[in-house]
């Protein structure tokens, strides 16, 4: 029985990851519908790179980091209980490079390629399982403090915090040292649009996101007997209320339309064990509206060139995510209970810190030493032929 238990464990914890792994291909084609034809090459080989990367930092560093756990042993020992703790490895391995692939989509179009990639190795290495491992593996104490002082401990079921706001932090001091993309704001206080590309890529990108999302969220239990249909319903109609508010408020714009789901679904991912269907309904709505609103504000009134709004997207809705899972969770509004806002307040606020810390840290060291950012003249060409030597349509390049 025992075996068949941990066989069952492996395979529901390697579905989850496989789920999540896909995920990646959808933040590929998200930015491969929003970017300018001249960048979607390098967007594709990006996301695939910053993988390869990501694995190998936290393989060798930052899982170590997070959980004080190696694989500097026998494959005798690596086997135990059919392998699972390479397969939870293989699964927290998703998480820790959505941190890469969530920044991509911020310095779009004008960052160097080989200092990003330095930029994963440190962020993923280093900074994200440093956080981590006070979130999901008690360091510092920090957790157990929590619970004394406010009754309970943060949480944070799927990493609405611990991924995704990590993330949208970390990128948001990225995307200022880059500076906006060259032509995007004019001195006389013109804006030129840059629209999408692609709509259906950036569409399949949406729909490949929100598929493997219910992966991501529904196998954060881990093992098989903690698995919950409240999560798989509550990213649901979180899903379905990002999308709907989205599409009001964003007045049928195809981009928020396709954004506003995957909203909802970064601000649900903490209290989706805890909270009611209609709670999570309201979550993913007003998660939608955040969005919509803040990537309007950072675009236009503040010239903050965010090229997919990743710091209103998984900044501030896995901000709100962290939050919301200390109002919506607890049993006055249908919850579960078990939960401290005070708790998720003042974690959310330390996540924050250790990403802009970081980000400014690992940023700023490399644009002083080596540079961030392309040439005016290789943007202008972009980065597909500039970095890779190739475009996503090479019609006009000579071919003998």
């Amino acid at each position: 029985m025992e075996t068949v238990q941990s066989g069952s464990n492996v395979l529901f914890i390697l579905l989850g990851a496989i789920m999540v792994l896909a995920m990646h291909a959808g933040f590929a084609f998200l930015e491969v519908g929003t970017v300018r034809k001249k960048s979607q090459v390098n967007a594709l080989v990006k996301i695939l790179t910053d993988f390869g990367m990501s694995t190998i930092a936290y393989f060798f560093i930052g899982y170590s980091i997070a959980y004080g756990v190696n694989f500097f042993s026998g494959v005798e020992t690596l086997m135990e209980k059919n392998g699972y703790e390479l397969t939870k490895f293989f699964f927290l391995l998703t998480f820790a490079a959505a941190i890469p692939a969530i920044i991509s989509g911020g310095i779009a179009e004008r960052a160097k390629f080989n200092p990003q990639l330095i930029a994963t190795f440190l962020l993923v290495g280093f900074v994200y399982p440093f956080y981590e491992g006070i979130a999901w593996n008690q360091a510092f104490g920090i957790q157990a403090w929590l619970k004394a002082s406010f009754g309970a401990e943060f949480h944070d079921f799927a990493g609405s915090v611990v991924v995704h706001a990590m993330g949208g932090w970390i990128a948001l001091p990225a995307v200022l040292l880059l500076g906006a993309r060259y032509g995007r704001y004019t001195k006389d206080g013109r804006m030129s649009a840059h629209p999408p590309s692609s709509i259906p890529f950036l569409a399949l990108g949406a729909w490949i996101l929100t598929v493997g999302w219910f992966g991501f969220n529904v196998m954060s239990a881990q093992t098989l007997d903690k698995i919950s249909g409240l999560v798989a319903l509550n990213s649901l109609m979180a899903m379905v209320g990002g999308t709907l508010v989205a599409l009001v408020v964003g007045k049928n714009d195809p981009g928020f339309v396709h954004n506003g789901p995957l909203a909802g679904l970064v601000a649900v991912c903490a209290g989706s064990d805890l909270m009611h269907p209609i709670g999570a309904l309201a979550v993913g709505g007003i998660a939608g509206g955040l969005f919509v609103v803040m990537f309007t504000l950072t675009q236009n009134r503040w010239k903050i060139d965010d090229v997919l709004g990743v710091w209103p997207l998984h900044g501030l809705c896995g901000a709100w995510g962290g939050i919301a899972a200390g109002i919506f969770g607890s049993t006055a509004l249908g919850g579960a209970g078990g939960v401290s806002l005070m708790s998720q307040l003042i974690m959310t606020g330390l996540a924050i810190v250790v990403a802009l810390a970081g980000s400014l840290l690992v940023y700023g060291s490399l644009k002083a030493v080596i540079g961030l950012r392309l040439g005016q003249e290789e943007e202008y060409e972009g980065a597909d032929l500039s970095i890779h030597k190739i475009t996503s349509t090479p019609e006009r390049e000579p071919n003998w």
